[in-house]
């Protein structure tokens, strides 16, 4: 496949500009694509097949040759946390997986295993120009599951996942202390849900070493029993897998960050609703956020600071900002209203737009593949009708690992 003739907005920033925040544009520009991979990006005055193409696009071959037409070509948008396919699209009940309200600790749980890849969602959010989605569990739990980031395409979750696991989901605050205190079951507290956390870190840890000495030594160590609990958390322990902490309010964000910082975790701050209030800890943590949702009401307590400027006030202090729909909280179609909406509010469009690319990609470990339009990265692409922060534009043509998984005209 071959794109001619884009505006396109890279989302990639210059090996020798790292300090500046603009990032690799040109005004016109192609995109040559093989194999599902990008192979070349560039300005058309060096593009070696614009000779060869005018036949191609005169006949109307769309799938393999695009003219852009000066229209706005971005990397396909990223929504850095939802529960797409996990509580589908009107339903109810039988297609509501979200939660498993039994146990306040479930980090065995997979995402993959509760989503319906043909949750109509999918197609939504592909019109819309999302093409990875990070989807699972739901904070009803202290320790809630295995997240999963996914294409928006695909014959089933096994064709759509790009990575999973590639988080694990815990909880601080009001939903597991809610959800238990009905149950009158522990934790009921904040203070019960923190150290419920440090417990199962804690036996993980143990789990783990304990392992680790019957690898060295098998004759002088006995076999630990497996726990898959425990050896879900092991990955978490050793940083190769993000731990996303849910938390709204200030008390629970450094809640968040403590614990953090005495397991050495590696953490995203999920919602992260009054992290504005404590910006300047956030930036001295070095700590990523994905905020959201911002289009909601203020339905409980911990949201009565919502705030949309919230993710200007923290990008403009330099630290990194996605942004999310919380699908279905707000449909996953409207991500890039909601970074609209933060430019409107104070967000610079580049960080806006960075909020739902390469630094959603970042805070989901994925940015090695998607992201931003650059060599050997997956070939998602989305083609918008005019600016993306411009509330008449639509995506015109999604592509999705070099495929053209929707064309506007076709509807």
């Amino acid at each position: 496949m071959l794109i001619i003739n884009g505006k396109i907005l890279t989302m990639a920033v210059s090996k020798k500009n790292q300090k500046d925040n603009s990032v690799i544009s040109y005004d016109d520009g192609y995109i040559f694509i093989e194999n599902g991979k990008i192979k070349e990006i560039g300005s058309m005055e060096k593009c070696p097949f614009k000779d060869d193409v005018k036949d191609n696009v005169k006949d109307g071959a769309k799938d393999d040759v695009i003219d852009a037409h000066g229209r706005y070509v971005m990397p396909g948008l990223i929504d850095a946390h939802t529960h797409i396919g996990i509580m589908e699209d009107s339903v109810g009940f039988e297609g509501d997986d979200l939660n498993e309200m039994t146990d306040p600790v479930t980090p065995h749980l997979r995402a993959i295993d509760g989503i319906y890849h043909g949750d109509r969602s999918f197609e939504e959010a592909r019109q819309w120009g999302v093409t990875t989605v990070i989807s699972g569990p739901g904070s009803s739990n202290v320790v809630c599951g295995q997240f999963a980031a996914l294409k928006t395409y695909g014959r089933s979750v096994d064709e759509m996942i790009l990575k999973a696991p590639c988080a694990m989901k815990v909880a601080l605050g009001e939903n597991p202390k809610t959800i238990y205190h009905e149950k009158n079951h522990t934790p009921s507290t904040r203070m019960a849900t923190a150290a419920i956390l440090r417990e199962q870190l804690y036996k993980a840890k143990e789990y783990m070493e304990a392992w680790e000495d019957y690898q060295k030594d098998k004759e002088e160590n006995d076999k630990p029993e497996f726990d898959i609990k425990l050896e879900a958390l092991i990955p978490a322990l050793k940083r190769e897998l993000i731990v996303k902490i849910h938390a709204h309010r200030a008390d629970d964000i450094l809640t968040a960050l403590r614990i953090a910082k005495e397991f050495n975790l590696d953490i995203t701050i999920e919602h992260c609703t009054e992290g504005y209030l404590i910006a300047d800890i956030l930036k001295e943590s070095n700590v990523r956020v994905i905020l959201g949702p911002l289009l909601t009401d203020r339905s409980k307590i911990e949201l009565r600071n919502q705030n949309i400027k919230a993710p200007g006030i923290l990008s403009k202090l330099g630290i990194p900002v996605a942004i999310m729909t919380d699908h279905p909280c707000v449909p996953n179609q409207h991500l890039l209203l909601c970074a609209a909406i933060a430019v409107r509010e104070g967000m610079t469009e580049i960080d806006a737009l960075k909020a739902v690319t390469i630094n959603a990609a970042k805070a989901g470990g994925i940015e090695n593949r998607v992201g931003s339009l650059e060599v050997g990265k997956d070939a998602d692409v989305v083609i918008f009708s005019g600016h993306p922060f411009d509330y008449k534009t639509k995506a015109d043509i999604t592509i999705i690992n070099g495929k053209a998984v929707y064309h506007r005209e076709d509807e």
